[in-house]
């Protein structure tokens, strides 16, 4: 693999990682969810007051969760921070020469400080600016000489990250992204949709990946009706666009139908479970 590969695949998995950080959030205050509707549409089925700033939010490493509704959720979320606060700490031990007060320098804990705050180091800023500062290493960011008010010229306040630390934030880097898009139910995977096509009754399947918008397919192929194009294997696919569209169209086929629910009530036969005409 070649130096530029190492770099983009780091900051790929950083990336994936922040960028799924609020979803990660959001599941360990929810119980836990199916694969269907897809994750990605949550933001759009769900109403405003459960946006998330996770800027806000403490790290999990240093809040209490009396009852956290998915323990899954929770563990992994714990293990990420781990993994991206330990390698922040491992590449600041090697790289960073900041002066005292610099903004830009990651600070590792300190148990010897006098309240939690400071005793938590660069940790209190979250998961996000971990991420953040990780990636400034891996592109060698601030490794030049830097001129002062005065014309002085100082030392760069880092130094240019070793080979072998590139790997390892490499790897690290992806293994933290692994355990976010699992535990979110978004790497890799084909999954069948719990409910057959609402136009043809086939069988739907979800497609999701790390890199790409999920799609469903129907399995009937070219003869299913559904108002959506064919993909390159002859099956109608519904892409982004149209996911939510099929979402209420199955929404709409679980629903019973008083109409015909009475009529079949007054032919001699059954209505649904659960349905109430009173």
């Amino acid at each position: 693999m070649s130096y530029a590969q190492a770099v983009g695949e780091t900051v790929r998995a950083l990336r994936v990682v922040r960028g799924r950080w609020a979803d990660l959030l959001l599941a360990i205050e929810a119980p836990p969810a199916n694969h269907w509707p897809p994750r990605q549409l949550a933001h759009t089925m769900r109403g405003s007051d459960d946006e998330l700033l996770v800027e806000d939010r403490a790290p999990l490493v240093l809040r209490e969760h009396p009852a956290p509704l998915n323990l899954a959720a929770l563990d992994a979320g714990r293990a990420v921070e781990r993994l991206i606060f330990d390698l922040a700490d491992t590449l600041a031990a090697a790289v960073q020469r900041t002066e005292q007060g610099d903004p830009r320098a990651w600070l590792s804990p300190d148990p010897t400080a006098p309240n939690s705050r400071r005793a938590a180091g660069s940790r209190r800023h979250g998961l996000h600016w971990a991420c953040v500062w990780i990636e400034g290493r891996v592109l060698d960011e601030d490794t030049a000489p830097e001129v002062e008010l005065d014309g002085a010229i100082s030392a760069p306040p880092y130094e240019a990250l070793p080979l072998h630390l590139l790997h390892e934030a490499r790897r690290t880097a992806r293994i933290a992204e692994a355990r976010v898009l699992r535990t979110l139910g978004l790497d890799q995977r084909n999954t069948p949709v719990p409910a057959p096509c609402p136009w043809c009754s086939g069988e739907l399947i979800l497609h999701t990946g790390p890199d790409v918008a999920p799609v469903v397919t129907c399995a009937t192929g070219d003869r299913c009706t559904a108002p959506v194009p064919l993909n390159g294997q002859g099956r109608r696919a519904w892409a982004w666009a149209e996911l939510l569209g099929l979402v209420q169209a199955l929404n709409m086929t679980e629903r019973p139908n008083p109409v015909r629910e009475a009529s079949l009530i007054a032919s001699g036969g059954h209505p649904s479970p659960g349905v109430n005409y009173q």
